[in-house]
């Protein structure tokens, strides 16, 4: 099979395509010959983020195909039926390797581009959104509202009642794009205060841009953040405003409240199949193409969810 590596950390250009051996489905895991793999920004972070003594380690991601075969104790799925999931290492390939736990159905109507351009990242924007208790009439930002989460968490953000749902983008050309997913207002990064104050900040972006996310909070405003990119806060200026600040990890809740998750993924299919939530993909990128798919994302050019089709 062909798969993408790395031996170095760095940029795109460090990708690589290989021959590999088919991997091996262990203990309660699928092998899935893949149809569709999702980009996201903590993956090229991964590739590009160069620690001292540390050494490149194979990626995981979203992946969306076929069973073609089941490991040991594996039960409720079997060879033949479509599933996405997140695997941990090597989810560009032809063929990934899915825990179970990760795992769910794809339902008929739905393709598999669809299906890692959904799960994920809506089950991260519900997460977040959950997590900040948002009430009806209140404001809601969302920070990289143009990326596959932020489309979907501007979209729950119209559909729960918020009174004023506003993207934060990087660039003015987004602007229509985010618009037209739900968003009553767009601000760019360097807007001064983002025209706040909020009571809600869904921040999917991290490092510098926590200060002014919490600058722009309301009185009593909560701040989620669900970013790889790290970052810090000053405690101070949660005090003055009685503000708070939440972490969010979709991976806590597959792991620790599989009922829950499994509620969340059956009400995701359910608002997508109502026209509720829509998903948006900028461009489907051949598997070998990984590298242009990471400057997509890196260079923040991407509207919607990037891609990797073997």
């Amino acid at each position: 099979m062909l798969r993408m590596r790395h031996e170095v950390n760095g940029g795109p250009e460090v990708l690589f395509v290989e021959e590999a051996d088919v991997p091996a489905a262990g203990a309660g895991e699928l092998l899935v010959r893949v149809e569709a793999v999702g980009v996201t920004l903590p993956t090229v972070r991964k590739v590009r983020e160069v620690r001292e003594g540390s050494e490149p380690v194979p990626f995981g991601g979203e992946v969306a195909g076929t069973v073609v075969a089941t490991g040991p104790g594996v039960i409720g799925f079997r060879a033949g039926e479509r599933v996405t999931g997140l695997c941990f290492s090597d989810a560009y390939a032809e063929y990934a390797v899915l825990p179970t736990a990760m795992a769910s159905r794809i339902p008929a109507d739905a393709s598999a581009v669809e299906a890692v351009a959904l799960v994920r990242s809506g089950l991260v924007a519900r997460g977040a959104y959950e997590a900040a208790r948002v009430e009806p009439g209140e404001s809601v930002l969302v920070t990289a509202a143009a990326s596959a989460v932020g489309t979907l968490a501007l979209q729950y953000a119209q559909a729960g009642g918020a009174k004023r749902v506003v993207a934060a983008v990087s660039s003015a050309d987004k602007a229509d794009f985010v618009r037209g997913l739900g968003a009553d207002e767009v601000v760019l990064y360097g807007d001064a205060d983002w025209n706040g104050p909020y009571d809600v900040i869904l921040d999917g972006v991290g490092g510098d841009l926590l200060g002014p996310a919490v600058r722009a909070l309301a009185t009593g405003g909560r701040l989620v953040a669900f970013s790889s990119g790290g970052g810090t806060v000053e405690a101070y200026e949660l005090l003055v405003r009685g503000a708070s600040m939440i972490g969010f990890q979709i991976r806590a809740i597959a792991t620790g409240k599989p009922d829950l998750y499994e509620r969340w993924l059956r009400e995701l299919w359910q608002l997508r199949a109502a026209g509720t939530l829509r998903t948006a993909v900028h461009e489907e990128i051949p598997l070998a193409e990984a590298s242009r798919a990471h400057a997509l994302i890196e260079q923040r050019r991407n509207l919607g969810k990037v891609v990797l089709v073997p």
